[in-house]
């Protein structure tokens, strides 16, 4: 697995990085070489935010901690990455693609009690007319409607896009690339 820590606001000692590694070497042996995990750590307040997001193939878990030790963010955060995959195992036995890079985890965790994880249903559906506009357009529009997210065709790219509220208050753009 490939592992990267990055850091913002802050740096790491080289005992510290040892052992986030070390906390981290678990996931090598489900998940082998093809997966990649990134932890970012950064100051938040009086305490520490690790984030870990896991790429395996097209799937991403991502489980965050907000702790006022460092380890302890990142224990926090390692034991959320596993409740979550735990979660996701029974559904993920079920479903019709083949999940062949996730046997390894589901061997390993035969002895481990399954959360049975209730299925999200889709309760609601909407279609809407997509329209080109600019990004600042785009902000006062979802400004306007109060929603946390507006998604419109990008008239500059002519791509759609997402435009999102993030916590902090300030806006986020995803845009697709294909």
């Amino acid at each position: 697995m490939i592992r990267n820590i990055v850091t913002r606001d802050l740096s790491l000692s080289p005992a510290i990085e040892e052992k986030v590694l070390k906390k981290t070497e678990k996931f090598d042996r489900w998940f082998g070489d093809e997966a990649r995990m990134e932890i970012k750590f950064e100051t938040e307040g009086k305490g520490y935010l690790c984030e870990i997001t896991l790429q395996i193939r097209r799937h991403y878990y991502r489980s965050e901690a907000h702790e006022a030790e460092i380890l302890n963010a990142c224990e926090t955060a390692i034991d959320g990455m596993e409740r979550q995959i735990r979660k996701h195992k029974s559904r993920m036995k079920r479903r019709k693609v083949d999940f062949d890079y996730l046997k390894p985890y589901f061997a390993d965790q035969a002895n481990a009690p399954e959360e049975e994880a209730e299925e999200p249903r889709i309760v609601r559906r909407k279609s809407f007319p997509i329209e080109a506009m600019d990004v600042e357009e785009a902000t006062l529009q979802m400004a306007l409607l109060n929603h946390e997210f507006f998604l419109f065709l990008n008239a500059e790219t002519g791509k759609a896009a997402l435009l999102y509220r993030r916590k902090d208050g300030d806006y986020g753009l995803i845009e697709p690339q294909y």
